[in-house]
């Protein structure tokens, strides 16, 4: 290798970890290493990794189950930062967070920022009470959704939890600003990146950084 190329391989190198290292804010940690599922479980063969993203689902095959992959880790206030793509026939999927699986079961109990369509809506955003009361406590305006969401594209999600308060973002539009009434609701849990059940179709999340508000 003559010392012109060595020295592009370099900077390329460098120009990428600097690119990653940008994507994590001031106080923030990256949980997703972009190479391995290191600090996540869930169904072997629903989940892999491919250029620098988690990608769960099938293009090919039809998605018997609603899966999710978890964080192995618990949290409780805090700022969620990522990156979503949803693509194929299947239309939905979603981050869970302060959530729990299900014993010797495929799903888990929480609150699920969902990613999607429903009908001719986006749903993107929309925060909904997985496996627990079974429906959307708070729907985003469809309209706006629709002016601000990337079919097909990576879109920018926030998710911000502090004590009983939930507020969820989507591309710079605020979707969900809802506090929780009811005091049994637990304030910890697991994240879990979901694929719903449905036809073929692949969710892939990637630049996925957590700030802790409270230690």
């Amino acid at each position: 290798m003559n010392r012109l190329v060595l020295a592009v391989v370099c900077l390329t190198g460098v120009v990428a970890v600097a690119e990653e290292n940008a994507k994590v804010e001031d106080g923030f940690v990256s949980l997703f290493d972009g190479k391995s599922l290191n600090g996540w479980e869930g169904k072997e063969g629903m989940f892999r990794v491919a250029d620098g993203a988690i990608v769960a689902g099938s293009m090919k095959e039809k998605i018997p189950n609603n899966e999710f992959l978890c964080s192995r880790d618990k949290y409780g206030d805090f700022e969620l930062r990522l990156q979503a793509k949803l693509v194929g026939q299947g239309d939905n999927a979603g981050v869970q967070f302060r959530s729990e699986r299900i014993p010797n079961h495929h799903e888990v109990i929480g609150y699920q920022c969902d990613i999607g369509r429903m009908g001719d809506k986006p749903i993107w955003g929309w925060l909904y009470d997985e496996s627990r009361r079974r429906t959307f406590l708070v729907e985003g305006d469809a309209k706006k959704l629709g002016d601000v969401v990337k079919k097909d594209g990576w879109n920018d999600i926030v998710i911000r939890c502090e004590a009983a308060r939930i507020q969820i973002w989507v591309n710079g539009l605020q979707t969900v600003d809802y506090r929780e009434a009811d005091d049994k609701i637990a304030r910890t849990g697991v994240l879990g990146l979901q694929i719903h059940s449905g036809p073929p179709a692949e969710a892939s999340y990637r630049h996925i950084r957590l700030k802790k508000l409270t230690p």
